[in-house]
């Protein structure tokens, strides 16, 4: 194959901007290691539900971030902007679609993967902060549910809230001020809204970033854990 002399310049440029990202990152190195990683002969497609969880995280995220720049946090016009993406955005109704499902997926995934590292003994030494990082996720994943339930602001939404958030007053002493915590005031209102949409469009992602970056370098770390 022959290049022409503009190509090869191209071509040479492109070769002294990668060799100075190599030269300070070792760029080549960290593809050595992520793409020549001894994977056990045991291992088969249920090892692959953790990656179909993070998948479906991702997805969430994209879909997530479009909606927000229709959606509006307020009990007055939260329904009515949900409807607006269903009916009149320009693919909102798919964007929301597949939020919805990826949703159900996320969860189903994640329990399967907790059954399938609880039952191969994924959790033992010396991969306990492994497993303690993943409950710490599986908690985050039903956290996405509970809150993004309530934001279309529907009958379903508005009870589900009202449900959830005055589970805490059987606490003895803590129960009434945990429950106004969660909703912002003594009853569910703008306050509580306001509350589940910052908490699962910035919090709760966040966390589960965090946390991500704990889980999969352990697992990169330790590798995966043998047959039983």
């Amino acid at each position: 194959m022959r290049f022409s002399e503009g190509e090869f310049t191209q071509f040479t440029y492109l070769n002294k901007v990668y060799d100075w990202f190599e030269e300070r990152l070792e760029i080549q190195a960290i593809a050595d290691d992520i793409t020549s990683k001894y994977v056990p002969p045991h291992v088969n497609i249920f090892y692959c539900l953790g990656g179909i969880t993070l998948t479906c995280f991702l997805v969430q995220v994209a879909t997530g971030f479009a909606m927000t720049f229709y959606y509006r946090p307020t009990v007055t016009e939260a329904f009515a902007s949900v409807q607006y993406i269903m009916t009149e955005a320009n693919f909102g109704w798919l964007i929301r679609s597949v939020h919805r499902w990826s949703a159900s997926m996320m969860v189903l995934m994640m329990i399967l993967h907790v059954f399938r590292v609880y039952l191969t003994g994924g959790f033992k030494k010396p991969r306990e902060l492994t497993w303690v990082t993943g409950v710490v996720l599986g908690v985050l994943t039903a956290s996405f549910g509970v809150t993004g339930y309530s934001l279309p602001w529907d009958q379903i939404g508005y009870w589900a809230v009202k449900i959830v958030t005055g589970v805490p007053d059987a606490i003895p002493v803590i129960g009434s001020p945990l429950v106004e915590l969660l909703r912002g005031s003594a009853s569910v209102g703008q306050s509580t809204l306001t509350r589940f949409y910052s908490l699962h469009t910035f919090v709760l992602p966040l966390l589960t970033a965090v946390f991500m970056l704990m889980h999969f370098p352990m697992i990169r770390k330790q590798g995966i854990s043998g047959p039983l």
